[in-house]
């Protein structure tokens, strides 16, 4: 049995195959930097499918000069974290088994004692950390590493570091970032693809004139896959394992998440399995009920400590206001205070994530399935 067929929707994890849909002239785009060398810098709101694009894209590398290098900065939470998890990713790049990478710890690391931990599978469950004299420039040595062993093998070497942005939380971040940019913009055998979920830091890392980062390289906004391909590729995969999806409830399912790559295959995948022929109202009901018991945790703990001022402000935003929060009647409405205290709740409200700007003095909810949770949950509407 074909395991993709009885799986027709994926989240959580990277989409791939026919369960990758669109997204032709971001690949188009991503592919002809990662031949090219381009630096690419990806940014949009989460739940977008940044991951599974750039796996997609890199699966369609023909060129085997080419080494990909990627690790997930999430879970580091220094300097010393983000080198180690660089200079492991970049030895299992360019090692092709055991031998080799440990020649090139010996060969590539000779000023640093290579800490390297093995797990059942020699060849990719390992990792290495570095010891090392901190009165040395080490951390700019381990930087240069990529370029120097893709100088050396005669190859090129694509890095690919996911939640890229959690370096905005490094102490001293922004010495950190000039190092990063000071080793980085020199080199001609490497470049980088770097991504990450929360879009105001991204914007602040890249955007911003003051930040080293700035016009780095090539910036790609990630947007939203259109309703018409959606409807599209719901009902095809419902087809595929032989259940059928009208048009219009299909739509629902985009509506419902307002096109969020991932939510659209995490509802789709609860309406497919309420469906034994041919899916009903009934079975999206049911289905959007589960999304909510699903994310429900995660909304509790992202607004069980927001202010009275920052849960009246997401009130307004839920019943369609996303600009002028500072008319007297809005104020008056939702109880947020003066109109000194809007930029604030904004403020708070995008580092929290919870919120994002759509346009010039416009916000609206970064997770459409919170807004519901919240509409349909806590203020009974």
């Amino acid at each position: 049995m074909n395991t993709e067929y009885v799986i027709p929707f994926v989240f959580g994890t990277k989409a791939d195959g026919e369960r990758f849909t669109d997204r032709k002239e971001e690949t188009k785009a991503l592919l002809q930097n990662f031949t090219h060398g381009v630096n690419t810098i990806i940014i949009s709101p989460r739940r977008m499918g940044k991951t599974s694009l750039v796996e997609r894209t890199i699966n369609l590398i023909e060129d085997c000069d080419i080494k990909i290098a990627k690790f997930d900065a999430f879970g580091c939470r220094c300097e010393q974290d983000f080198v180690d998890a660089l200079a492991t990713a970049v030895m299992k790049a360019t090692s092709n088994k055991w031998e080799e990478w440990m020649e090139n710890a010996k060969t590539f690391l000779t000023r640093f004692v290579p800490k390297i931990s093995v797990g059942p599978d020699p060849m990719n469950d390992f990792s290495v950390s570095l010891e090392y004299n901190r009165a040395n420039h080490t951390t700019e040595d381990i930087l240069q590493l990529p370029e120097i062993i893709a100088r050396e093998k005669g190859i090129r070497l694509l890095i690919c570091i996911d939640e890229f942005q959690q370096i905005g939380e490094f102490a001293d971040s922004l010495t950190f970032q000039k190092k990063l940019r000071s080793v980085w913009q020199l080199q001609s055998h490497v470049s980088y693809c770097l991504y990450g979920r929360k879009k105001h830091m991204m914007e602040n890392i890249f955007l911003s004139h003051s930040h080293p980062f700035y016009r780095f390289g090539d910036i790609m906004y990630l947007k939203k896959i259109s309703k018409t391909d959606w409807v599209s590729f719901i009902c095809q995969r419902f087809e595929a394992t032989g259940k059928i999806i009208s048009k219009d409830l299909a739509r629902e399912i985009c509506v419902t998440t307002d096109c969020y790559s991932a939510y659209v295959q995490q509802l789709a995948w609860f309406v497919w399995i309420q469906t034994d022929d041919i899916a009903n109202e009934d079975c999206l009901n049911k289905a959007i009920k589960r999304l909510l018991d699903a994310n429900e945790s995660l909304f509790i703990n992202q607004t069980e400590k927001l202010s009275d001022f920052q849960m009246n402000f997401l009130h307004a935003i839920a019943d369609g206001i996303h600009t002028s929060f500072s008319q007297q009647n809005v104020l008056n409405r939702y109880r947020i205070g003066t109109s000194a205290n809007v930029s604030r709740l904004k403020k708070s409200l995008i580092e929290k994530d919870l919120i994002d700007t759509i346009a010039p003095n416009q916000v609206d909810f970064a997770d459409p399935i919170l807004c519901l949770w919240l509409k349909k949950r806590v203020w009974r509407q």
